[in-house]
């Protein structure tokens, strides 16, 4: 194909997709602003909190940007090509319209680069420090992390905690939904506490269960030892770097879900950055078919929405189980993928 349509249709689509990026941008921000603006009127912080707040969540708006741009940036330059007969014009040169389609992988094989960088390094500190800002603009404390489900099991015994709050001081917390079971017995109880310095866990006025006895409730609080460590609970998987994220997928004393959580996050940060790249192949081929502006304002729609949909559904599937965290990540790519190669065929 000769070098010159190769630069008149990445020209085309350059401008649409600054455009794309643009709008993309603005219409994240103005939903950041709306779902805000009520605390701001009513907390009034500071000029400099409030933009921190905002600096902070830019990595991850920029990113959702580039990628979101794409396919609106080719739909309508393939669109206003078509309405101008250039395409038309192209293939009666005689270059087969889909040799269109794959010079515009490459420009966005940059975008993708870019895309993996910010999402590796600054969007995950980005939306820590967005839940951080909130409670500075509040004036109060960061609440103390909560660990769910906690469950330790040494030789012969059992530990469960519903819940474990942290005390801040990385030596006590708080338990709820307590039961613990040492060889035959089994102590159960609504609160405790948990003192790893000395190694116990109090349980409140526990009821006490044996074999052959109907259970009791003890009048007084009962300490048993307890030897784990208390730790810190795992961050939230979008929130944590990339490092954290590989050695937590391997570590067998977090719980499976908390495991397959972090190794779908980890290949989504390699998945999303490249859904740029296919975009832009399902994108072309699409754009290759549309006859008009308005069938491409409506294209880029179904193509987002439909996108969305697979997007956001594929992480619970991928906590549950229901789905390999990996195949999970990389599910809206390969549906899209399919979809370039069912529109290239039609095309060819």
């Amino acid at each position: 194909m000769p070098p010159i349509l190769i630069r008149l249709v990445l020209a085309e689509v350059t401008r649409w997709y600054a455009a794309g990026v643009a709008l993309f941008l603005s219409l994240q921000l103005v939903d950041a602003l709306s779902s805000t603006v009520a605390k701001l009127l009513m907390y009034r912080p500071p000029i400099e909190k409030a933009a921190a707040a905002f600096f902070s969540i830019a990595p991850s708006i920029l990113n959702k940007s580039l990628v979101l741009a794409v396919p609106f940036a080719i739909l309508l330059a393939f669109s206003r090509m078509q309405r101008d007969s250039e395409l038309k014009a192209i293939s009666a040169g005689g270059v087969p319209p889909l040799r269109l389609v794959w010079p515009l992988a490459l420009p966005f094989l940059l975008v993708a680069a870019l895309a993996y960088v910010n999402g590796d390094r600054l969007v995950p500190a980005g939306l820590a420090r967005w839940d951080t800002a909130w409670f500075n603009i509040y004036s109060i404390p960061v609440p103390p992390t909560t660990q769910k489900r906690y469950t330790y099991a040494p030789p012969s015994a059992l530990y469960y905690a519903g819940s474990v709050v942290s005390d801040g001081n990385g030596q006590t917390a708080q338990l709820q939904g307590v039961m613990v079971q040492i060889g035959q017995k089994t102590l159960t109880a609504s609160i405790g506490t948990w003192d790893s310095g000395k190694r116990t866990w109090t349980l409140l006025s526990p009821w006490i269960s044996l074999p052959g006895q109907n259970p009791r409730q003890a009048t007084a609080p009962v300490t048993v030892p307890q030897a784990d460590t208390l730790r810190r609970p795992p961050a939230a998987a979008e929130q944590t770097p990339t490092a954290e994220l590989r050695a937590r997928t391997t570590d067998a004393r977090l719980l499976p879900a908390d495991r397959r959580d972090a190794a779908f996050q980890l290949t989504r940060r390699v998945a999303d950055p490249l859904t740029a790249v296919v975009f832009a192949l399902a994108a072309g081929a699409l754009g290759l078919l549309l006859r008009n502006r308005a069938a491409a304002f409506a294209a880029v729609l179904v193509f987002l929405v439909g996108f969305y949909a697979l997007w956001a559904t594929v992480p619970g599937l991928a906590r549950a189980g229901a789905l390999d965290p990996a195949l999970a990540a990389w599910l809206p790519n390969l549906a899209f993928l399919l979809l370039a190669a069912a529109l290239t065929w039609r095309l060819r």
